[in-house]
């Protein structure tokens, strides 16, 4: 094991060099991170058409009426749906992200079940989402 100047192992020469995230089998905990990372990404995206989309239907009653038949459309129920899942796992996984950051369930085993909750709660607001529409 290769030794610096100041006699401590230098830990950088047994580091991988390619790490395939494809391979990793990530816990639960970091599955739940990158997916409110990739979610927030999305939704800020989102943002500045859903803004247009709600000026222009504010603006234009005949542009209101030609967007309540867009939203009639299956593939644009099931876009919606989708938005709905990703702002739903969003807010779950941020509000678990804030409980751990006051060092609230913190334990693994809290963890993981937060983790897990996450989950279950975007997956039973989905379908009371899709019951109620």
């Amino acid at each position: 094991m290769p030794i610096n100047n100041n006699n401590f192992v230098d830990k950088s020469a047994h580091r991988p060099v390619f790490l395939n995230l494809l391979v990793i089998r990530l816990p639960i905990g970091g599955v739940v991170s990158i997916l409110h990372r990739i979610s927030g990404v999305i939704l800020v995206l989102l943002i500045p058409p859903g803004i247009y989309l709600l000026d222009r239907s504010l603006s234009d009653p005949a542009f209101f009426l030609q967007l309540q038949q867009w939203l009639g459309l299956g593939w644009i129920k099931v876009s919606v749906f989708l938005v709905a899942g990703l702002l739903f796992q969003h807010f779950l996984s941020g509000v678990r992200h804030l409980a751990l950051d006051i060092d609230w369930g913190i334990s693994r085993r809290a963890a993981r079940i937060s983790a897990w909750l996450t989950f279950t709660g975007t997956t039973l607001l989905l379908v009371a989402m899709g019951l109620w529409w």
